[in-house]
């Protein structure tokens, strides 16, 4: 706590003149250096602790929720993870937008409202005041800088654009930084863009996964002359997926955010895009690492902005350490499950392994590590398991019949009327595959690989399927567009949870 108290008044005058030095180059260079990151983890407690002051204080929706819990305001030194958990459901859903604001109300000037895609249920308005936008421009600026560094690019933004959140939010931050064209989710005038000003140009590709393999497998442009780069959101990318990409990509990179918290929370770097290599090859450093051997995806994050917890349940909370915004968020839970790892205990499990970090990468970062598996509610409990959606994307991308057939898929479990449950998977073929085209003993072995892929995957599925065959688990196939997936919404997130009911 004695830490804490001298600390504090450095913290103030961060706060202060933060905004100036965070567009310096020197300011990148020295948070990512070892010796900084007991004073980032220290100072970003500290900040979270004044936001959740602030909000004490003033924001309505936080003191009601404090009072219907019985929680007592916190010492200063005291842990934040003595206070009650926030959600979408106790929080958000509970309180008015108005009165998760700072003083009751959505500041009049500078603000813009973002809308989640609604992929986990109905859509969510999120308010960001000036000074929310200004920090994630500079996060945004900050992890582009870094990443593309002396790289001129050609940014062509593919994110969803109106009210969801991370199309408009890439499209204001990065204007600045490199030649910028927003054209949303769109297959033909993505083609378009490329063909029009062609190969002489760098391009950065920004976009939801299953959109980029939608124009990968549509495409008819040659795409060979191009240099390209892609940068992904919105979902999680399987080692699979990420294969498939990098044919056509020269990097390939995945940020880490939510609209009901920030756009880029996190990002992969080439350390951790190499260190998740290493341990699918490695099953002894994933359990050192993970605790399992499931590798999730693994990010870096600078921890004096976002202070981030790990609940008894696996799932991460947030806090993100904004005074200075119109709706604090305060030990949030957005049901990701996961962890965090100190660069120090990552460098460690690594040298067990016989290797050094800087055998990894040519650029190596000492910021945290966040490892996140995929939404904890964006997944089906069949005999006891929990089975998650991101499970069967790494299961269909992971395996290259698999991967050839299909586009995307819906999980989801019934029970038919003798009381038998099962583990259904509806599929939607590719464009250029028919769901009529397969033969009986083709989709039996569809349905092998599926079972016997998600044993190798999910371990507690591996336990449970000793209790039953692969005959539990059924597969619904459609066209492309068809049946359940006519008429969706390519500029949102793919729903991947099915409607309870029998095949």
């Amino acid at each position: 706590m004695i830490d804490l108290i001298l600390l504090y008044p450095v913290v103030i005058l961060v706060e202060l003149f933060r905004s100036a030095v965070t567009q310096r180059k020197e300011f990148f260079a020295l948070i990512n250096l070892g010796v900084a990151q007991r004073l980032l983890r220290r100072m970003g407690i500290i900040r979270a602790y004044r936001v959740y002051n602030l909000a004490r204080r003033t924001c309505p929706a936080y003191k009601k929720f404090l009072d219907e819990a019985g929680c007592r305001r916190l010492a200063f030194g005291q842990s934040l993870s003595l206070l009650p958990i926030t959600n979408k459901e106790n929080y958000v859903k509970k309180y008015s937008i108005e009165e998760r604001c700072y003083g009751g109300r959505i500041p009049r000037h500078g603000v813009v409202i973002d809308e989640s895609s609604g992929s986990s249920g109905t859509p969510n308005n999120w308010v960001r005041g000036p000074e929310d936008r200004a920090d994630i421009k500079k996060i945004l600026q900050f992890s582009f800088a870094f990443t593309y560094r002396e790289k001129d690019l050609f940014v062509v933004n593919c994110f969803a654009l109106g009210p969801w959140a991370t199309g408009m939010n890439v499209s204001m931050s990065l204007v600045d930084s490199a030649i910028l064209k927003s054209i949303g989710p769109d297959v033909q005038k993505l083609e378009n863009t490329l063909r029009i000003f062609g190969p002489k140009y760098n391009y950065l590709i920004a976009g939801y996964p299953p959109f980029i393999k939608l124009f990968l497998d549509q495409t008819g442009l040659d795409l060979s002359p191009y240099e390209l780069h892609l940068v992904t959101g919105g979902e999680g990318m399987s080692a699979g997926l990420r294969a498939h990409f990098e044919k056509t990509f020269k990097s390939v990179v995945s940020s880490y955010g939510a609209s009901d918290l920030d756009i880029n929370i996190g990002a992969e770097t080439e350390f951790t895009i190499q260190l998740g290599r290493v341990a699918h090859r490695d099953p002894e450093l994933a359990n050192r690492l993970f605790g399992q051997t499931r590798v999730p995806m693994i990010f870096q994050y600078n921890p004096m902005d976002f202070y981030v917890e790990v609940a008894p349940t696996g799932e991460l909370i947030y806090t993100v350490n904004r005074r200075r915004s119109a709706a604090p968020k305060v030990r949030y839970d957005l049901k990701d499950l996961g962890g965090v790892l100190t660069f120090r205990e990552v460098a460690a499990a690594l040298r067990e392994s016989g290797m050094k970090p800087q055998a990894l990468a040519s650029r190596v970062s000492c910021l945290p590590l966040l490892f996140v598996y995929g939404r904890g509610d964006l997944a089906v409990p069949f005999y006891g398991a929990k089975v998650l959606t991101s499970d069967i994307d790494s299961v269909i991308n992971n395996t290259q019949v698999l991967a050839a057939a299909f586009y995307s898929f819906r999980l989801s479990v019934f029970e038919d009327e003798s009381l038998e449950h099962y583990l259904k998977l509806t599929l939607q073929c590719r464009r250029r595959a028919s769901a009529v085209e397969f033969t009986r003993e083709q989709t039996e072995e569809f349905r092998s690989l599926f079972f016997d892929e998600l044993k190798a995957l999910n371990q507690d599925f591996r336990e449970v399927s000793k209790m039953f065959t692969r005959e539990k688990l059924v597969l619904d196939i459609h066209g492309f567009q068809e049946g359940p997936f006519h008429g969706e919404d390519v500029r949102v997130k793919l729903n991947y949870l099915g409607q309870k009911g029998p095949a």
